[in-house]
């Protein structure tokens, strides 16, 4: 698996466990959700600020979502 995939996952699933859905959390980054799913796809890259805006409004930690503590 390569890194991007691996974020891609852990992004997937620390969405599901948010209990939001990718329309609440696209508005709440804003973003449209068609970027939030390209984010999710690894078609894209968030940048710095959308995705430390991305983990609070998920409540995960960067680390978690980069896979630095699994």
């Amino acid at each position: 698996m390569t890194l991007q995939e691996l974020i891609s996952e852990n992004l997937k699933a620390e969405i599901n466990a948010s209990g939001k859905t990718k329309s609440d959390i696209a508005k709440e980054i804003g973003v449209s959700r068609q970027t939030l799913s390209q984010y999710l796809s690894g078609r894209i890259q968030p940048s710095l600020l959308t995705f430390a805006k991305l983990c609070r409004a998920i409540g995960a930690s960067a680390d978690d979502i980069l896979g630095l503590t699994k």
